[in-house]
Order: structure tokens, then C-alpha cells, then sequence
């Protein structure tokens, strides 16, 4: 499962949850800290990740930080206000569809469900 389209639709909630962990981040370092995370079974492209990145900034979601590292320019990004609230929103959601899922899947883990 290493690039599954069931964690496409979730790049975005990835993303700004660990934002919201750790201050800002690199796009290679959330790469490796995804990968870290998931022991290997998650693996983000860099073409997932950036249009990804991208698309946040431009719903006003994330700010960005350039500084020189070495002979290098580094983007940070971190998320601006509102991208801590959208975080919480998305989180939320994530849950929920993650709950309807794990109902849909296993009916046993709720018994109350009649088809």
C-alpha cells in the first residue's frame, strides 16, 4: 500500500497535521517524516506533495519562509491562522469518515447496524 489512491484524498489533512505538530517543515522533510511515521508504507512524491503545498498556500492556508541554507534557498511553510482552524475543521472530518469506514468495513464493531 505504499501509494494507495485511499490516502490521496487525505494529502492535504496529512500535511497540516504535521504543521500543526511541528511549527513548520521543508517539503523533503515532510516527506521523510510521513515515510518515518508509517514505517515505509506511505511514501509522498514530490509531485503529490508540492502542488499539495501549493494549493494550501493559495487558500491562504500556509505562509512561506525562504532562508538560505549552505548555497541553498529553503522554503518553510508553516500555517497561518486560519490554517490552524481549517486544520481542526479537516481533522474532524478525517475522524468521522475514518469511524464511517471502520463501521462499513466491520459492522461487527456496531452491532446496531441493520442492512
Amino acid at each position: 500500500m505504499k501509494n494507495s489512491q485511499l490516502y490521496k484524498g487525505s494529502l492535504t489533512t496529512i500535511i497540516m497535521k504535521l504543521l500543526e505538530e511541528n511549527g513548520r517543515m521543508y517539503g523533503y522533510e515532510i516527506t521523510q517524516k510521513v515515510k518515518s511515521i508509517t514505517k515505509g508504507e506511505l511514501n509522498i512524491t514530490e509531485g503529490a506533495l508540492y502542488p499539495a503545498l501549493h494549493k494550501l498556500e493559495g487558500e491562504g492556508l500556509l505562509d512561506v519562509e525562504v532562508e538560505k541554507v549552505g548555497n541553498r534557498l529553503r522554503k518553510y511553510y508553516k500555517l497561518t491562522e486560519d490554517g490552524q482552524k481549517e486544520t481542526v475543521n479537516r481533522l474532524a472530518e478525517l475522524e468521522e469518515f475514518i469511524k464511517n469506514m471502520q463501521t462499513l468495513v466491520n459492522p461487527k464493531i456496531n452491532p446496531d447496524l441493520q442492512f
